[in-house]
């Protein structure tokens, strides 16, 4: 199939494309394509208008000061090679390698990942670990969405008509700790059937700190809360977090298709993220 027709509009300023986002009724945002062109050709979306912003490139460096602040359009390939990232947020990296192929990590950017807010999305996954802060723009002004309430449902970000994602906030964890992340998916690239990423800290062989979030499972990446609940102030014994995992497990919404069973998905879950947590404290 190819896509309905739609008019193409490509602002050269941010003013620009925010005024153009507040004008046009039945718009969307075109940064890296990589989801939202299949999306067109199949007709699942049919937009008026296309408003291309990849002209943008104030929306497309990474900084660092006191936080690492990502800009919306920066690209996948970017994020898996920048030192900024290498050194505070080690485990986007890591999430990266499982992320497309090298084609569409060139295309695709963070904020199109986040925006688009696939269930098995691993970018989204990284952001809820940290607590991030969106920073979403319009003609009248811009406003910080926490992370933990991005999603509202199923590939529904809570962003207006009239705003564009700008900016990714991220506070990094200081001190002595690890990460792991964890993912299956039926071939390399393919979308997550399950994935589980993991911030931990130890102090004596107790777990101090620990973020966990999962992806692939529920209709929403979302962060793990019952999990890290249990395991705060833990041990770190495999054998006693196995056990201690089993509650927040059986709490998951599993996802149950014609595909892959719900039983199917919290088994790998459980697997997984029993791997995750093992990984962090091997590096913590």
């Amino acid at each position: 199939m190819k896509a309905s027709a739609f008019s193409y509009l490509k602002p050269s300023t941010l003013h620009d494309a925010l005024h153009l986002l507040q004008s046009e009724e039945d718009a969307k945002i075109l940064a890296g394509g990589q989801s939202l062109m299949p999306m067109l050709n199949m007709r699942f979306v049919q937009p008026e208008t296309l408003i291309d912003v990849n002209g943008l490139e104030e929306l497309s460096a990474v900084y660092y000061s006191e936080f690492v602040e990502i800009g919306a359009l920066t690209r996948q390939k970017t994020l898996a090679s920048n030192p900024i990232i290498q050194q505070h947020l080690p485990i986007m990296q890591e999430a990266l390698k499982w992320v497309g192929h090298f084609q569409t990590q060139t295309r695709g950017t963070i904020g199109g990942s986040l925006c688009h807010l696939d269930p098995a999305a691993e970018l989204p996954m990284v952001a809820l670990l940290y607590d991030a802060e969106l920073e979403v723009s319009n003609a009248s002004g811009t406003r910080s969405i926490p992370m933990q309430e991005w999603a509202l449902a199923y590939m529904m970000p809570s962003i207006g008509p009239d705003e564009l994602l700008t900016k990714i906030v991220i506070r990094p964890w200081q001190g002595a700790y690890g990460y792991g992340f964890q993912e299956f998916a039926r071939r390399h690239g393919d979308f997550a059937i399950a994935a589980v990423g993991c911030l931990l800290k130890l102090e004596n062989n107790i777990i101090t700190n620990i973020s966990v979030s999962i992806g692939g499972v529920e209709d929403v990446p979302r962060r793990f809360i019952e999990c890290e609940n249990s395991l705060t102030g833990a041990e770190f014994n495999m054998d006693e977090i196995g056990e201690r995992i089993i509650e927040p497990l059986n709490q998951v919404q599993y996802l149950d298709d014609s595909l892959i069973t719900g039983a199917y998905r919290r088994k790998l879950l459980k697997g997984l993220l029993l791997r995750a947590i093992e990984q962090a404290a091997n590096r913590a």
